[in-house]
């Protein structure tokens, strides 16, 4: 049986510890044994999200807490900002219209980061917008916006900055408190190491003056439940009770190499990514590459769909395809989570040998080199 290495941005890989965590025997989360573990989670969350405000626990996916920050904060017919640079942008300005709320779209082009200044003016003419949904890390480009300019943009007005930091959380940093970001949303499956299932959202507490206003429909993903059930150190259904145990010991590897250390070894693992597909004779894709993921240009030849499938299905190397019109112009190679130095040396000898296999030459082993120059400099 070939080896499997899981470099998509999301799922990530899963620790050994976790893996462990998870098969333990089932518990009631009704209990105080449960209760014990959602304590520790609540402080490891608050700590990884960089706030000291709730981080609410949601049984889904992260696009769960995606509607969930839509219908919790608004009301029919308000306007919204939408920064739309990449599929998950799209999302969040599907989620929006869903909702019969007016969306005002920012256009980004795919690759280009969007620019606060821009974002200004359309807040000074629109003095009516009363959130602007954007991304800390638009996973489909690769792309890492300047979240800390863009919230300082609403801190003084009445309006919300709603970060999905589904993808970037962990690995681009994100100092949520400090840069007056209301909302951050969350997943399990990238930079917190554990399966899909379940979703995080931070609230601030300007965001939960706009959450005891709103009234849009809501029932299970109703926040002030979930912030009821918070303070009582409790969630209001069924826990996802195998994921939080799990989710318990991923935060404490995390606090035990500390969130900076984290940055800074993300940020490390990214500029490698980046020198080795420089080495390769390839180019990025991003203008403002995130150090989450990377996406690269497929060059003249080769679809990126093609790509992918044969390094999945002939060596067990799992990396992700563009989206939208990009399906076979790019491909995303991921670097969060439980992903290590090791894991990008593998990637990239499998990545030079399956180009060549598809007619691309490149110096046998340029990649590889220039992982290693700059990873153990």
């Amino acid at each position: 049986m070939k080896r499997i290495y899981l470099m998509t941005p999301g799922p990530s890989p899963v620790p050994p510890l976790v893996r462990e965590a998870l098969g333990r025997e089932m518990i009631h989360h009704r209990t105080e044994e449960f209760k014990e573990i959602l304590t520790r989670v609540a402080k490891g969350l608050q700590y990884v999200f960089c706030t000291e405000n709730p981080v609410l626990i949601l049984a889904s996916s992260g696009t769960g807490a995606m509607e969930a920050s839509v219908s919790n904060f608004l009301s029919p017919n308000e306007k919204v900002m939408v920064i739309d640079g990449g599929k998950f942008g799209e999302r969040w300005k599907e989620i929006a219209q869903s909702y019969q709320l007016e969306v005002l779209e920012y256009k980004v082009e795919w690759g280009e980061a969007p620019d606060p200044d821009y974002v200004k003016d359309q807040l000074d003419k629109n003095p009516d917008i009363k959130a602007v949904f954007t991304t800390l890390c638009e996973t489909s480009t690769g792309t890492v916006y300047d979240i800390e300019r863009i919230a300082q943009l609403t801190k003084a007005r009445d309006t919300i900055t709603v970060v999905d930091a589904i993808s970037g959380l962990g690995q681009d940093k994100l100092l949520t408190d400090q840069w007056n970001v209301d909302v951050v949303v969350s997943g399990s499956q990238k930079g917190l190491m554990l399966p899909p299932g379940v979703s995080f959202i931070s609230v601030s507490q300007k965001a939960e003056k706009f959450m005891q206003r709103s009234t849009l429909a809501k029932y299970y993903f109703d926040l002030k439940k979930a912030l009821k059930s918070y303070q009582k150190n409790d969630t209001p259904y069924t826990s996802a009770v195998s994921l939080i145990v799990g989710l318990d010991v991923s935060l404490r590897l995390i606090q035990e190499e500390g969130r900076e250390a984290r940055w800074q070894r993300f940020s490390k693992l990214a500029h490698a990514t980046q020198e080795a597909v420089r080495a390769m004779g390839l180019s990025l894709f991003s203008r403002k590459p995130s150090n989450s993921v990377t996406a690269i240009v497929s060059p003249p030849g080769i679809k990126s769909s093609e790509l992918v499938k044969k390094l999945r299905r002939e060596y067990g190397l799992s990396i992700a395809g563009g989206q939208a019109e990009y399906k076979d112009k790019i491909f995303r190679i991921a670097h969060m989570g439980w992903i290590n130095e090791q894991d990008m040396i593998v990637c990239f000898s499998l990545l030079e040998k399956v180009m060549k296999e598809l007619g691309y030459t490149s110096n046998v082993g340029a990649s590889t080199q220039r992982l290693g120059e700059v990873l153990y400099a």
